[in-house]
């Protein structure tokens, strides 16, 4: 008996290569309240956070921003920051002190021109170490006066000040139980509490 074999081509069209850009837009449409960064060249995925990140981030908003606003500044959460360590990298700190006039600065998509950021905040979450790494030389690398890491995972609080040469010349890491005074440079005078950061609000 013979056996016919019955050949079907079938033709498979080829998808473009998506660029590292377009793989954080396809990202952030499809996973809602994750935060989606391009940090170094590397697309990073955080899953939405805890509650007690989230107090932490009302607390200083509550606190700092009626401050930031009278020295004619403002206090934003989630306002992307164009980096220059890449032609594509971007952060989305969780809290940032800019310039009132900083939306006259948009660089791409929702991203803003590094020089109108004063402070970047972040607060660890499970992407504590790129908090801890590559945002450290990020943002250096940037320019930014200040970078405030409310570090969950060791239980301190790192500040970073003096950005020159691409690297922070100034590191300091605040224990629990103390508190230390926002650099100058911020425009910005207040004291901020190491456990408040870490644990948000007391209440």
């Amino acid at each position: 008996m013979a056996v016919i074999q019955h050949e079907e081509q079938v033709h498979v069209q080829e998808q473009p290569e998506l660029t590292l850009g377009e793989a954080a837009d396809q990202l952030a449409h499809s996973l809602p309240g994750h935060r989606v960064e391009i940090l170094q060249g590397r697309l990073t995925v955080t899953p939405p956070a805890d509650g007690t990140h989230a107090l932490a981030l009302s607390w200083l908003g509550e606190e700092f921003g009626a401050r930031a606003r009278k020295s004619g500044l403002r206090l934003v959460q989630g306002v992307g920051l164009w980096l220059p360590t890449g032609p594509e990298d971007y952060a989305i700190p969780d809290l940032s002190v800019v310039d009132a006039d900083f939306r006259d600065h948009h660089a791409m998509k929702n991203c803003y021109a590094a020089h109108v950021f004063r402070m970047v905040v972040e607060v660890t979450s499970t992407n504590w170490a790129d908090d801890l790494g590559p945002k450290v030389e990020d943002y250096a690398q940037a320019g930014i006066p200040v970078y405030v890491v409310a570090d969950r995972k060791h239980d301190q609080v790192l500040l970073c000040t003096d950005p020159r040469g691409g690297e922070y010349k100034n590191k300091v890491h605040h224990k629990r139980g103390t508190s230390f005074t926002v650099p100058d440079v911020v425009g910005v005078e207040m004291k901020l509490s190491v456990d408040r950061l870490l644990d948000g609000d007391e209440d």
